[in-house]
């Protein structure tokens, strides 16, 4: 059962049909009312996930079950060798890199993971990750430019750590560096946001020539709840500025910042990762031919202008 307040309507639904099918074990037959209510409940769930605000995208975007990047590499991915470490400081598993095959073409894949019981976000620091992530991304890039691969990308974080001991060793300028580099790569790259696309964080392994959304992810320049604990001094303000800070693909596609919505099945990613991973399957096969058909200074070029154009404004006199 789901735990989103908004999905509420349909679990009660949902628990009716568990109430008539367990009396129906050994008593009278209740397959008529059981399938009148299959039929309200379809008609439910479509008007509910078909007017969801952007406050609701985001829980679905935070939803425990939802597909992390280790999932979407084994399901789409084969031959994954993963690479630990900076070769600075320390190996970050709240970042995940490596060597991989999509079919037949090779690519270099990085991500951010979060975990899934306590002991494992502990582990993974629910996807925040510290400067080491971020070197040990751009390691990974540097290794695919060498090879001449190209890059493949899944974004899912609610933004890098903000602790002490990541400011000491340089959070800020492992990001900033990776966004110039990044800007530089003479190899494709292709990211997608999965789930949450928080701040510097996301865009830290952001900056690619073609940027994909989950249809129920989001990408943000700061959280809802730090947008609003800023703006109205408080974090229940969240489903406003999750309004005001247009932060849906919807949004996003019109602004420039993204490329691609991928649709996901009704109620989430979660409900048949299999369908997800198809239809962004064959997004990124597409990508990575057009991408392989450019020539350096082409693929370049496009990734500069494709990300000054992002914010223009035009001043008239009046």
């Amino acid at each position: 059962m789901s735990s989103m307040q908004f999905e509420k309507p349909i679990e009660d639904i949902q628990n009716k049909i568990a109430e008539l099918r367990k009396l129906s074990n050994g008593h009278p037959d209740f397959t008529a009312e059981i399938q009148k209510l299959e039929q309200k409940m379809g008609s439910v769930r479509e008007k509910v996930y078909s007017t969801l605000t952007a406050w609701q995208r985001i829980q679905i975007a935070r939803h425990p079950k939802r597909p992390y990047t280790l999932d979407y590499i084994d399901l789409m991915m084969t031959d994954f060798v993963e690479i630990h470490g900076d070769r600075l400081f320390a190996d970050d598993f709240a970042m995940i890199t490596g060597f991989a095959r999509i079919d037949d073409d090779m690519v270099v894949v990085i991500g951010q993971q979060k975990g899934r019981d306590t002991s494992e976000n502990v582990k993974r620091n629910f996807g925040c990750a510290h400067p080491e992530g971020y070197r040990k991304a751009m390691r990974a890039m540097r290794l695919a430019e060498k090879f001449g691969l190209p890059v493949v990308v899944f974004i899912d974080t609610p933004g890098a750590y903000p602790g002490i001991g990541a400011e000491e060793r340089g959070q800020a300028q492992a990001i900033a560096e990776n966004l110039r580099d990044m800007a530089g790569l003479k190899t494709p790259i292709i990211a997608t946001v999965i789930g949450e696309g928080g701040s510097g964080g996301a865009l830290g392994v952001g900056v690619a020539d073609y940027v994909m959304i989950l249809q129920n992810s989001y990408y943000s320049v700061i959280s809802p709840e730090g947008c609003a604990s800023i703006l109205w001094r408080s974090a229940t303000k969240a489903p406003e500025a999750s309004e005001a800070l247009k932060l849906t693909g919807e949004h996003l596609i019109k602004f420039g910042i993204v490329d691609e919505i991928i649709p996901e099945p009704l109620g989430g990613a979660h409900n048949d990762p299999q369908q997800v991973v198809t239809l962004l399957k064959a997004a990124i096969r597409k990508q990575l031919k057009r991408l392989a058909g450019l020539k350096e200074k082409e693929l370049l070029d496009a990734r500069y202008e494709k990300f000054r154009a992002i914010g223009k404004f035009t001043t008239v006199k009046s």
